[in-house]
Order: C-alpha cells, then sequence, then structure tokens
C-alpha cells in the first residue's frame, strides 16, 4: 500500500488530504499528521472568540469547487446555538471559529465513510525530521517514533512573527513581550495598561478586538511603518464592472495604473473600488508568474502593503468596532520605524519603546505594558529555527524561495533541493509555496491548489516505485 503524509492538519493539509482521498486509488492510503490538539482548523480558525470574523463572505467558503453552497448548507444544518447566525446569506460574515468547525466536521465524515477504513490514518505528534534514503521517506517524531511515507507533502502554515531588531532577552523573555498573537502571554494584564502591537494588519485587527472583548479600557497603540489599515469590505457586497479591455498588463507599472484608472472609474460610476480588486483575484497568481524577477522585488518593497490592505479587507462588523476606538482614543494609529527598546522598572513595570514618524521623522516613545507582535508570519526559512525545516535544509532537500516568502517549489508543488533538483517526493502546500504562487493564504487561493495538487498526486502516487 502507497501511502501519501501531510505534514500539518490546520485547513490546507485537512482540505488536502480530503481531496486525495476522493482521487487517489483505494490502495493509497493518506497519513495525516499534526502536532496540536485539534485536526482541521488550525490556528486561524481554533480561535475561540467569537467576534474573530471570517474575512471572505461565506458564500465563497466552500471547501469544494463542486458543491459552491457546502459551506452554507452545512452552516443551516446546525442545532447547536454557537453555530446559529440569524439571516445567514451567502454575503454573511460569519464566525472564524464556525468555518473550523467545518472543516472538522468534514474530516470525520469521511473518516466514517465505510470506503476510506484503514486508508485515513491521523497521528499526533511534531515531525522533528524526515529522511530520504532515494526510496521511502522516514519521518522521525523523536523518541523513537517513526512513520514511512512514499511522498510526503509540507502543510506546515505560518510560523510566528521573528522578534523585532533590538529587542533584547531581558524583554523577549519577560511578560512585557508577546511573540505569538495567537498564543496567550504570559502573566494577567491590567485593563487599563498600555498595549503596542507590533503591525496594523488582520492580525492587529483581531488582537484588539482581543482586548476590547475581555474589557480591555487602557490605550491600545498600533505601530507598523507606514500605519495603513485593512479597508472594510463593500457593505452591499460591491457593484461596478472594471475595465473593459482583454488583456491585462505583464509589466508592474501598467497593472497599477489600470488598477486606479478602473477603480476611479468605478467609483464615478457610483460603484465600489473593491469589485475591482475581486475581479483580478482570479488572474492573480499569474499575474505574479509573468512578473519578472525586478518587478516582483519592487511589488514586495513599494506596493505590498497597499495591495495588502485593498485585498486582505475587514468584515464590515469588524470595521465599525476598529473606527469606535480610534474615535473615543482608546487606539491609536502610528506610523513609524521602532528604533529602540528599553525595559524600565518600579510599580508601573513596562517598555518604553522608540520609533521615528514616518512623515516628519521626528522621534518619539511609548511607555507600554505589554507588546503583541503581530507583524506578520515569519516567512524567510533561512531563520526559520523549527527543528524539520532546518534539517531538510541542511540536508539541501528544500531551499528558500528567491523572494524569500517560503520554500522554492514547482507549479506542482514539488520542492526544490538546494541544487535547483525537482524532488519526486517531497512538496507543499498553502502559505509556504507564496514565492511561487503569491496568493496563498485565503481558503479560495488554497482550495484551488488543494484541488490541483490531489489529483497530481492521485496520479503520481501509481507511477512511483
Amino acid at each position: 500500500m502507497k501511502t501519501i503524509a501531510v505534514i500539518g492538519a490546520g485547513f490546507s493539509g485537512t482540505l488536502l488530504a480530503l481531496h486525495l482521498l476522493r482521487r487517489c486509488p483505494p490502495s493509497t492510503r493518506i497519513h495525516l499528521i499534526e502536532r496540536n490538539r485539534q485536526f482541521g482548523p488550525g490556528a486561524a480558525y481554533a480561535t475561540g472568540n467569537p467576534s474573530h470574523l471570517l474575512n471572505v463572505p461565506a458564500g465563497r467558503m466552500s471547501a469544494f469547487r463542486d458543491r459552491p453552497r457546502d459551506f452554507l448548507d452545512w452552516m443551516g444544518t446546525q442545532n447547536d446555538a454557537q453555530y446559529a447566525v440569524d439571516g445567514l446569506t451567502e454575503k454573511s460574515f460569519v464566525a472564524r471559529q464556525r468555518f473550523g468547525a467545518y472543516i472538522r466536521a468534514l474530516l470525520l465524515d469521511e473518516m466514517r465513510q465505510s470506503r476510506n477504513f484503514g486508508r485515513l490514518k491521523l497521528s499526533r505528534g511534531d515531525v522533528v525530521s524526515l529522511d530520504d534514503d532515494g526510496g521511502r521517506l522516514t519521518l522521525d517524531f523523536g523518541r523513537g517514533r517513526t512513520v514511512e511515507a512514499d511522498v510526503a507533502v509540507l502543510a506546515i502554515g505560518n510560523f510566528p512573527p521573528e522578534p523585532p531588531p533590538g529587542l533584547g532577552p531581558e524583554i523577549l523573555d519577560s511578560p512585557f513581550y508577546q511573540p505569538d498573537p495567537w498564543v496567550p502571554a504570559a502573566g494577567a494584564l491590567d485593563p487599563a495598561a498600555p498595549v503596542l502591537i507590533i503591525g496594523t494588519g488582520l492580525t492587529t485587527v483581531d488582537a484588539v478586538v482581543n482586548l476590547l472583548d475581555k474589557g480591555h479600557r487602557g490605550p491600545i497603540h498600533a505601530l507598523s511603518r507606514r500605519g495603513l489599515l485593512p479597508r472594510c469590505h463593500a457593505i452591499d457586497g460591491g457593484s461596478g464592472a472594471g475595465s473593459p479591455q482583454i488583456a491585462l498588463p505583464g509589466g508592474l507599472r501598467q497593472l497599477t495604473r489600470l488598477l486606479r484608472q478602473d477603480s476611479r472609474e468605478v467609483m464615478r460610476r457610483g460603484g465600489s473600488w473593491q469589485t475591482v480588486i475581486d475581479e483580478l483575484r482570479p488572474f492573480t497568481q499569474d499575474i505574479w508568474a509573468t512578473l519578472s524577477a525586478a518587478d516582483r522585488q519592487r511589488f514586495l518593497r513599494h506596493l505590498r502593503p497597499w495591495w495588502d490592505v485593498h485585498r486582505h479587507r475587514m468584515a464590515p462588523a469588524l470595521s465599525d468596532r476598529i473606527e469606535e476606538a480610534r474615535a473615543c482614543g482608546q487606539l491609536s494609529i502610528h506610523a513609524g520605524r521602532i528604533r529602540a527598546f528599553r525595559r524600565f522598572d518600579g510599580v508601573q513595570a513596562g517598555v518604553e519603546v522608540s520609533f521615528q514618524r514616518r512623515r516628519s521623522g521626528e522621534m518619539a516613545s511609548l511607555r507600554v505594558r505589554r507588546i503583541i507582535n503581530c507583524a506578520g508570519p515569519g516567512c524567510d526559512y533561512a531563520r526559520i529555527a523549527h527543528p524539520l525545516i532546518r534539517g531538510l535544509l541542511d540536508a539541501g532537500l528544500v531551499r528558500p524561495d528567491p523572494m524569500h516568502l517560503g520554500l522554492d517549489v514547482t507549479a506542482n508543488c514539488a520542492l526544490r533541493h538546494r541544487d535547483g533538483a525537482i524532488s519526486r517526493r517531497l512538496f507543499a502546500v498553502g502559505p509556504v509555496t507564496k514565492g511561487a504562487f503569491w496568493e496563498m493564504t485565503a481558503v479560495p487561493d488554497i482550495r484551488r491548489q488543494c484541488e490541483f495538487l490531489g489529483e497530481f498526486l492521485a496520479s503520481h502516487i501509481t507511477w512511483l516505485r
């Protein structure tokens, strides 16, 4: 019996496993491995806060392209009050924990199918090393526990943000610093204490909502280099059509000009700019693939923050809460570069953060009792400390992609060795493949990738010896 091991059972890994079960020959075993307690939801959808909403309308969240209403239909069958949504429509923004429950339910349902008895195996544990002897792969969990597979897929999701430069051990190892926004910080926080959040993206929105829901009444500061908050989804779902021209420009400058022109024209006609961005979604991976290396670097250096806040938007209800917190003065957004951290002691011990304002260049400082790092996932794999990643890099079985957004993969999601060779047994799916595909964080994008890779591996596994 051939075995495909999927390392990571968050959304990407679980969805890939479901598609492999659908497509692979009955003689193929799928081994799904997860180091955390729950299989299915992953960090983003395992949140226990019902105020954390999906950033995509429910009507676009089905796990299966051929069943576009699957998530909506599942929601309609739930009698549990925690999953009930008044007036649920395809445009509703529902709690992320509900989507996590949906993915978990799909996995459990697949396990109950008689056709899958003996085909799907779940293992809890952290794969710390992987050995490729030219034949089968050996996955090592430590303490003498191993699993053998013919093919392994890295579905490892996102790693926590990297610590900001200049943050010394006296702060890194203290209760004043929270390195991972999804892992509760050690020690209780005074509800009146000032807080600094590093970053102003969607994870910062989650962190602010967390604080507000816990009754935090102290000042909240959010600091990033440009101070840009995610924009809001159009209340009515968006209206208006973009450019009628047939072809999309292949150069970054021409494409940026077209998006600005289309947005202005749609808004002049009473429509919403959100429609222009959404109409580009089916083509973003194609656009990324055709951009030159120089254009990709320009995009990452200058345009990425602007793209992110327009492409990855807030649900209207979350936008309202953020605006209310800003209007009352509790939430302040700062644009600038952090220059220094200094711990101070005493009755109101904490950290003084010095930063240089973006526009004026003036120095400013904040005294806070907690710093929450929401600067975005660590994606430079040359610096990822996880033993599995370090071992694969040291053995030359994988390499970082040229943009340092993840690992280098082919169009078929095969991982590339240090020397550029294409692996026939190691693959990757989800955010780790951003360097090749760019848009690989939202459910519709990952769903398409999992469908493709599931079909590819179903054929590929039959040829492996």
